[in-house]
């Protein structure tokens, strides 16, 4: 067909684990001699419980298995799936960044490409220089860049540090400039993998806006989130991955609510564990929903508050820590948000080092009889990674009105119930 401008077929990436990846050209290099010379890897891990048990560290990974599909022009394709389930892999085969295993690609048009903080950016040229060179690399010229220079950073709102060093930028401020290249010049198909989300949320508001608006203009864009809600709002056709594989595509209502369902089943239980993870600076390690009585249960009454508490320990001072709440229905709308700054001064920022009880009450009478998901986020611009920890989400609760005339039935996103005044002045 004519307005196919990307055409998938029998796609597969497969991964040699253990191989190579160690971090420097050396490490790996020394790993391959030594393998060569039949001796052991001076690289690889060593594991107290298996050593000697002559398991293949070389074991051979599939991270994408005999996947098809097409895209069609002026569409905004959204991918879901859980975390190492293909999206960023298949985005960038797309992309150009790793090459398929097997398969055939085939791609009409320009591509421009958002799938990590500061993707195609060079830490020591300015704001300014960054723009030319990503406008280069997607084959601009230099009169079609500079016709939208000011447009871009008017869109970034990075005016003042626009000839400041990159590398001195904050994620938020990468974000905001490499999107607002992405999107500024005029690429046939858009890209965009999860780092909106480090955008602050009216940033993110107005990106969404503007892929909303290149779709108009009879170009393509494939998106990835976990953040359901916006995926509903945006994507009409969505592509649901599962281990490497399309499991199901369809309209956005359908295919959401099934994998949103599928995520609660999976994630039933009101209490989450965590294992230890000894390079995250902090770290969620236990997260329970409980009633007023210190009870761990998923049943409330829309009469009763619920509780959010967790453990969180904290191994070294993080400076402009926050945490993240978020309460979704079924269908991945998110119904309310809090963030810890919502208690000033921010208790997380500089939170001392150590074992921290942490609960969030969502009071009675708030929301409506329904099924509820709670999802968890804790970051900083400040720390060494953006992402301090992100459990995602950490246990699910259902509501029922058993008080009010309209109990169950009650529709809406709250169950407040108003007062109603008769001859009132």
């Amino acid at each position: 067909m004519d307005d196919v401008v990307i055409k998938v077929e029998n796609l597969s990436k497969q991964y040699n684990l253990g191989v190579i990846g160690h971090g420097t050209l050396s490490q790996d290099l020394q790993s391959k001699w030594a393998r060569f010379r039949g001796k052991e890897d001076p690289n690889s891990k060593v594991d107290l419980y298996n050593a000697g048990s002559g398991s293949d560290l070389n074991e051979r990974f599939w991270a994408l298995r005999n996947v098809s599909f097409e895209v069609h022009r002026g569409e905004i394709l959204g991918i879901i799936g859980r975390n190492g389930a293909g999206k960023s892999t298949l985005l960038k085969i797309l992309s150009r960044v790793t090459a398929p295993t097997e398969g055939t690609v085939k791609v009409k048009g320009r591509i421009a490409s958002l799938l990590e903080v500061g993707t195609g950016f060079h830490p020591e040229l300015t704001g300014r220089e960054n723009v030319y060179l990503n406008g280069s690399i997607l084959g601009m010229t230099r009169r079609e860049i500079e016709e939208k220079f000011d447009e871009i950073v008017r869109f970034a709102e990075i005016e003042r540090f626009i000839d400041t060093p990159v590398k001195r930028y904050s994620s938020g401020m990468y974000v905001r400039l490499a999107f607002a290249v992405a999107a500024h010049l005029e690429p046939d198909i858009l890209v965009v993998d999860e780092v909106l989300a480090v955008g602050d949320a009216a940033f993110q508001k107005k990106s969404l806006g503007k892929m909303k608006d290149v779709s108009s203009k009879g170009r393509t864009v494939l998106f990835v989130s976990h953040n359901m809600g916006v995926m509903t709002q945006l994507c009409e056709r969505i592509l649901w991955f599962e281990e490497g594989k399309i499991k199901k595509e369809g309209d956005n209502v359908s295919i959401i609510s099934e994998y949103i369902r599928s995520t609660v089943k999976s994630e039933k239980s009101p209490v989450s564990h965590y294992e230890e993870d000894l390079k995250k600076e902090a770290q969620l390690l236990e997260a329970s929903i409980k009633n007023t009585k210190g009870e761990v249960t998923s049943a409330f009454s829309c009469d009763e508050p619920v509780i959010v508490s967790f453990l969180f320990r904290v191994r070294k001072n993080v400076p402009g820590l926050y945490g993240y709440f978020a309460v979704r229905k079924d269908d991945g709308t998110i119904v309310m948000q809090s963030d810890s700054f919502d208690t000033p001064p921010n208790p997380f920022d500089e939170l001392s080092v150590g074992d921290h009880v942490i609960t969030v009450t969502i009071p009675a009478r708030t929301l409506a009889p329904g099924d509820y998901s709670v999802y968890l986020n804790f970051t900083s611009d400040r720390a060494s990674q953006w992402n301090v920890d992100s459990p995602g989400i950490v246990g699910y609760f259902s509501l029922s009105d058993y008080s009010s005339k309209r109990g169950d039935k009650r529709g809406g996103y709250f169950s407040t119930m108003l007062e109603w005044n008769v001859n009132a002045n």
